[in-house]
């Protein structure tokens, strides 16, 4: 039995594989300075980014929640898979041979990796059934919407086959058990055992934002089918049905470069945005649209300021009023401003691809409005607004929702567009939408604002320091911004500088137990060095460490910043040689001038001044 994997192998493909590409798959990230990306924390829900992430060292560290550590880490704390499975993982991504130790632990696995390996299998399976005569009411079915081959198959649909076990024998056959496809909802149990859960129906399969298969969407075919029009996988420990969006993992791309999200309300309509030219089309999975959704789509536009859009489609009958309306209750978590698109005649976007074309579906996003107007005027239709009563009614009716408007240069706006619609004096209506506010029909103050500084937690009986708590003085800010450009650049520099810099104390405590940890750091050339010194530091000054690592080294390039850094270091020597010269003048003065001892001082002044001036030389 195959042991541990070699820890070489470990290290090399942690070194070939570029951190920001795994991260990136889940968090928009955007250049945040030399060597380092910034995004939407993945590990707790913020409005401003503080989640940084620096390739070249491999590391990731939030500065709001201190959340930090490697690309194997990331996969763990993300995919909640093992150490052994995020190296076999990663391995395979780069198609590395792993190597593993005879006699060593065996590789562990957890029972996630078996689910996502039969959703796998299981999509597989339906795709090629897709192409068997049985498949010809799928394949009609497609057709009739528009849905060609090819399009068939860039969005992985298949078809599952009438029989009560055919998935199921097959996937057995590669080595599936019974309790691993239950666990994985991809077949159901009966008095005789389990069987297929899907059976005569056109299937779409479900990936997560990397794209891996996590479950399935089904829609009948067959006039005897007793069961749902649609049917999909039930709640799996991988497949959350509030947290999925489908289409995300085609549509992540373009969803972080346009900072556009469309958000539609089934498969074959992401399928008719796709194909239309709407590449950021996304759809909920069986359930309505929330705040999960919400937290998920913000790190993968990078939803840090108003500039993006996001596009909800309704259909205009009561259904999609109340979808609507319960969209924009969560949707004021968006920094982008949201709104409402419908099509004409009530056609959904796969319908309206088919009567009218792509173009008429590109032209649907053209029609847009504002979802504060669209909620405003499904709040006030019920009304007769002819009367005083009527124009009153919807008043009272439509003014909480403008007293919810977080943006203060918006909500005066929206009072003016409600006094319009209801033909109604503004003050009237900015008195009652005020009087909304102090009662609490609107949730003004309740709406998350900009992310402030975070709470500093408590770390063995201290507070945890930070570079926000470091003292902004001369002596402080040098050792800070020295060992920081060590442990980012130091793989670059000079190491006989490095090593004399890092080998004189620090006077600040903390930056001092960092600067132990990097200088007793083996191999400044090995990928990954300064991680392994960050997880050295002895607390409660490890989260320093890690915000020096990833926080933003002030220069304009690799290059700049190497000569920074190297200029901080000689510094740090300069101080040394300062510092001795000055307990050297003082020594001098209470020993005889022609004593052994005084002749040894003098002389190692002498020594100082030399290589001060040496060092001096070599930073011209």
């Amino acid at each position: 039995m195959a042991g541990r994997i070699r820890q070489a192998d470990v290290d090399e493909v942690k070194a070939r594989t570029n951190i920001a590409d795994i991260i990136g798959e889940r968090v928009a990230l955007k250049s945040a300075g030399v060597g380092s990306m910034k995004g939407l924390c993945p590990f707790h829900d913020e409005r401003s980014p503080s989640f940084n992430v620096r390739p070249q060292a491999g590391f990731y560290h939030c500065f709001g929640c201190g959340e930090s550590g490697d690309v194997y880490s990331f996969l763990r704390a993300m995919d909640h898979v093992t150490f052994t499975e995020a190296v076999e993982r990663l391995a395979g991504r780069i198609g590395y041979a792993l190597h593993y130790e005879d006699g060593g632990a065996a590789p562990e696995h957890t029972g996630r990796a078996r689910l996502y390996a039969a959703n796998a299998a299981a999509a597989e399976f339906f795709r090629a059934q897709l192409m068997t005569p049985e498949a010809d009411i799928a394949r009609r079915f497609l057709g009739q919407r528009g849905f060609d081959a090819g399009a068939a198959a860039h969005f992985g649909v298949g078809f599952a086959p009438k029989g009560w076990e055919g998935m199921t024998k097959a996937l057995r056959t590669q080595g599936f058990t019974d309790e691993e496809l239950s666990s994985a909802g991809l077949v159901s149990q009966g008095q005789r055992g389990v069987y297929d859960r899907f059976r005569g129906r056109v299937v779409w399969p479900i990936r997560d934002v990397t794209g891996q298969v996590i479950g399935f969407g089904a829609r009948k075919l067959f006039d005897d089918d007793n069961g749902p029009k649609y049917l999909n996988t039930p709640e799996t420990t991988i497949y959350k049905k509030a947290q999925v969006l489908y289409g995300l993992d085609l549509a992540k791309r373009e969803v972080s470069r346009q900072h556009q999200v469309v958000v539609v309300e089934g498969y074959t309509d992401v399928m008719a945005c796709h194909l239309a030219g709407i590449t950021t089309a996304i759809a909920t999975c069986g359930t309505a649209f929330g705040s999960d959704h919400i937290t998920v789509l913000r790190r993968v536009m990078g939803d840090d300021s108003t500039a993006g859009e996001v596009v909800f489609t309704f259909d205009p009958d009561a259904a999609g009023q109340k979808a609507a309306l319960r969209a924009f209750a969560d949707a004021k978590r968006f920094n982008a401003q949201t709104y409402v698109a419908t099509g004409p005649e009530g056609l959904d976007p796969c319908d309206l691809r088919l009567a009218r074309g792509d173009g008429a579906v590109r032209a649907l996003l053209e029609t847009k409005v504002p979802m504060v107007e669209f909620v405003l005027d499904q709040r006030i239709s019920g009304y007769d607004l002819r009367s005083v009563e009527g124009r009153v009614g919807a008043l009272r009716t439509a003014a909480p929702v403008v007293a919810e408007l977080r943006d203060p240069l918006l909500q005066p706006e929206y009072v003016r567009v409600l006094a319009r619609r209801l033909g109604m004096d503004t003050e009237d209506v900015r008195r009652e939408v005020e009087r909304a506010g102090r009662s609490g029909g609107g949730r003004h103050d309740a709406a998350p604002g900009p992310a402030g500084p975070a709470e500093p937690p408590v770390d063995d009986g201290a507070l945890r320091v930070t570079l926000a708590t470091l003292p902004r003085t001369p002596e402080v800010g040098l050792e800070r911004g020295a060992v920081m450009g060590v442990l980012q650049f130091g793989h670059r520099m000079d190491p006989s500088l490095v090593a004399r810099a890092l080998d004189l104390p620090f006077r600040h405590p903390a930056l001092d137990a960092v600067r132990i940890a990097v200088r007793d750091a083996a191999g400044m050339q090995r990928p990954g060095w300064a991680v392994d010194a960050v997880a050295t530091v002895r607390e409660p000054y490890r989260s320093l460490a890690a915000e020096l690592l990833a926080a933003d080294f002030p220069a304009l390039s690799d290059d700049e910043a190497v000569s920074s850094a190297s200029d901080l270091a000689r510094r740090l020597v300069m101080r040394g040689f300062d510092r001795e010269k000055a307990e050297l003048l003082g020594a001098i003065q209470r020993v005889p001038a022609e004593s052994e001892e005084g002749r040894t001082i003098r002389l190692r002044l002498r020594e100082l001044d030399a290589q001060r001036q040496a060092l001096a030389d070599e930073a011209s």
